[in-house]
């Protein structure tokens, strides 16, 4: 039971290692962070039912998963092709396209669930 565990606890800190490294240094993995906090921050104002609130944490990990996704690719490619090479190109810029229609359809879904909420919340405000 104890190599088990150990083998789970080793694969959570890679996993940690992984998602750490994409922080530190991917740029716009920052945006995707900010942008996530507040979508988080404005459905928790807008009190959203739970079938929103699914809608948005699926939409919020596709980014996400498609950013750590084209990371590793970026990587894989580096280090298997130190010099530029038309082909590396092509897998570098299809990846940065995954991320591209990850993050505009993300737009879309937001805009679609928290567009009239949030009209209507600052309606009564104001």
């Amino acid at each position: 039971m104890f190599p088990f565990l150990r083998s789970r606890f080793n694969a959570f800190r890679y996993a940690f290692s992984g998602w750490w490294y994409v922080i530190k240094t991917q740029r716009n993995a920052w945006i995707h962070a900010i942008a996530s906090m507040g979508v988080i921050s404005i459905s928790l104002w807008l009190k959203l039912p739970p079938r929103d609130w699914a809608v948005l944490i699926l939409t919020i990990a596709l980014v996400w998963t498609a950013e750590f996704l084209n990371t590793a690719l970026e990587a894989v490619v580096d280090l298997s092709i130190p010099s530029q090479h038309p082909l590396a190109r092509v897998g570098k810029d299809v990846g940065a396209a995954a991320v591209l229609i990850a993050a505009l359809s993300s737009i879309v879904i937001g805009v679609l669930i928290l567009g009239l909420p949030l009209i209507n919340r600052l309606r009564s405000i104001f």
